[in-house]
């Protein structure tokens, strides 16, 4: 299911929890393969075969807070990472990781218009992308004079998202992807714990049903993941956390319908996008389970 974004142009992008697979028909009923059944280098191929629609699907650092804001919810700072020991980080495996996690609060202030947090991050995520010989793609002052002006958000936003695109696709060309995997994964697990950490104290539907259809987006992303896992102790660790997650996500049902086709003009020529529509089966206990073990992996996360 990949539908289009609605609002700003320069969003146009596959919102990061949309429920979208990237596989587009998913049958009638999702279920995860079993950890066992796809060999390691099947999972190496499938990985860089499909890394293109996985990274449209998770990559983007600013849907989580539109759909927030689309809903009327409140910005709430606690819920966002803390930056003030990013000068201590030392292995490029946390770097990585903490580069995504503070990517998706980056959106999160820009669309909030945080301006003094949001500076304080972007100086963070600066600090980080020089240090994985990243930061060619990360115009820290362009980026902080739109911020501080609040004078075209839609310019920060799409820079922001831009960088990160860049970075992601500069890591994958240059025998880095693990870096790549670990940035991707942190954008996910933040964006997710926001979700959670929200659909608490703010119950909406929408927002349950986004949480709920993670578990295609969570498939995916352990794709990713899955070749690099026996490649150190923290990559061990870190598989094995998102496999909890895994787990839990298991009872969730997710049926598929095909809905309208649309008919769209992209570069001279007529398109035809068949649309699917999802139904998201999760109960209160189910919920309750993935915030839990949603919280407890990303602040394990961030503690390292």
């Amino acid at each position: 299911m990949k539908n289009p974004i609605i609002g700003i142009a320069v969003l146009s992008l596959i919102t990061i929890l949309a429920g979208c697979g990237s596989g587009g028909n998913r049958g009638n009923n999702y279920v995860f393969p079993e950890s066992d059944s796809i060999p390691v280098i099947e999972s190496e191929i499938l990985s860089k075969e499909a890394i293109e629609d996985i990274v449209q699907n998770i990559s983007s650092p600013v849907e989580m807070a539109l759909l927030l804001q689309s809903l009327d919810v409140p910005f709430i700072s606690e819920y966002l990472a803390s930056t003030s020991e990013a000068e201590n980080l030392s292995t490029s495996f946390i770097k990585a990781i903490k580069l995504g996690i503070y990517g998706a609060d980056l959106g999160y202030l820009n669309i909030y218009q945080k301006t003094a947090s949001a500076v304080d991050n972007l100086a963070t995520i600066s600090k980080l992308a020089e240090d994985l010989r990243v930061g060619q793609f990360f115009d820290f002052e362009t980026l902080k004079s739109l911020a501080v002006n609040k004078s075209d958000i839609d310019s920060l936003m799409y820079l922001s998202v831009h960088s990160y695109n860049q970075i992601d696709e500069y890591l994958r060309k240059n025998d880095r992807g693990h870096l790549s995997a670990l940035m991707i994964t942190g954008v996910w697990i933040e964006a997710q714990y926001l979700a959670c950490e929200v659909v608490k104290e703010y119950p909406h539907e929408e927002l349950r049903n986004r949480i709920g259809e993670q578990k295609i987006i969570l498939n995916d992303l352990m794709m990713l993941l899955r070749p690099y896992k026996d490649s150190s102790e923290d990559y061990k660790r870190l598989y094995n956390d998102f496999e909890r997650i895994r787990e839990v996500y298991k009872p969730v049902n997710i049926t598929f319908t095909q809905g309208e086709p649309q008919t769209i003009e992209k570069d001279g020529r007529i398109v035809f996008i068949q649309n699917e529509e999802s139904v998201v089966e999760v109960t209160d206990e189910q919920l309750s389970a993935i915030i839990n073990i949603t919280a407890e992996v990303r602040n394990k996360i961030i503690s390292y």
